[in-house]
């Protein structure tokens, strides 16, 4: 709708107008011939939108345009290049070269990955002295009293950068020889009495505070895959490694939204990697803070895929 960004739309001019036989009779002539009608109905703006390769022909424009002191503004086509319709280009200079940024990331600037990191460091010290000191020991017991085996499942996982590292867990399974390669399904055979309550509950991922502490991982975030499915999805889904431009999570959007669990069909791991760049692409403080509350109230109220 033209009138919502305040202009009078009063027609297309193109030389081949048999390219767009849809839209051929709004066309009102030859771009020659629109500069004639700039003329006479005395219009303030025109819009360039030919290709780059009719160069000689836009610099034509822009030398009519400003005799005629007509100001005129050149639309590039970048469609091509965006992931989404709803992705807006922006465009630096360094120096006197215009750079085209093809994906808004707020984490890219250094200020709000400090903020980010203050976060995690300031919320993981108050849920350690407030929770975790008592409830990691007391888990702890429970999980060696109910099955033979280590407390801590360590495993490697992808992380920022594509870089892998250890994530920490508390061990909810019987020790078992499938671990690294075989995803937990429902009514898993696998998962222990007390691992089936600290997955229903997410207190199975507490200890990967440790893994905020040490910088590998963030409180919010995408969460880490295991090496082999990073291997097996980044080649059947589009965009899957773009998550890992920033630090994997502990809980993310993607999860607070039910995109968690087992991935039998494909598709729910493209929804997943959309909630997950939705958040790379509009992450804020406030974000963070409401995720937080909304993984209190899903881990409170229970998950339906959380098993």
């Amino acid at each position: 709708n033209k009138i919502e960004y305040g202009l009078h739309f009063l027609g297309y001019f193109d030389d081949e107008p048999e390219r767009f036989p849809e839209n051929q009779h709004l066309i009102l002539g030859t771009v020659e011939q629109g500069k004639n009608f700039a003329i006479e109905h005395e219009v303030d703006e025109i819009f360039c939108a030919l290709p780059n390769k009719q160069e000689e022909k836009i610099r034509d424009l822009i030398a009519f345009a400003d005799e005629q002191l007509i100001r005129l503004k050149i639309v590039p086509d970048f469609s091509h290049f965006l992931t989404n319709q709803f992705h807006k280009i922006e465009i630096d200079y360094y120096g006197t070269f215009p750079v085209m940024t093809l994906r808004n990331e707020p984490l890219d600037n250094i200020l709000n990955r400090c903020a980010k990191r203050a976060f995690d460091f300031g919320f993981s010290t108050l849920v350690f002295f407030t929770f975790l000191w008592w409830l990691i020991p007391l888990i702890a017991i429970l999980i060696k009293l109910t099955s033979k085996g280590p407390v801590f499942f360590v495993q490697q996982r992808t992380g920022m950068r594509n870089k892998p590292f250890l994530v920490y867990k508390f061990r909810t399974m019987y020790v078992n020889g499938d671990a690294d390669n075989v995803q937990a399904t429902k009514h898993d055979s696998r998962i222990t009495p007390i691992g089936a309550l600290l997955r229903k509950t997410n207190l199975d991922e507490i200890p990967q505070f440790i893994n905020v502490f040490l910088g590998h991982m963030s409180v919010i975030g995408p969460r880490p895959h295991m090496l082999k499915h990073t291997e097996e999805y980044s080649k059947i889904i589009d965009k899957f490694m773009v998550r890992h431009f920033i630090k994997p999570g502990i809980t993310g959007w993607a999860q607070v939204n039910g995109f968690r669990g087992e991935t039998k069909d494909p598709k729910e791991m493209e929804f997943r990697v959309k909630a997950d760049l939705w958040y790379l692409e509009n992450w804020s403080f406030l974000l963070d803070l409401r995720i937080v509350f909304l993984t209190v109230f899903n881990m409170i109220r229970g998950e339906e895929k959380a098993y």
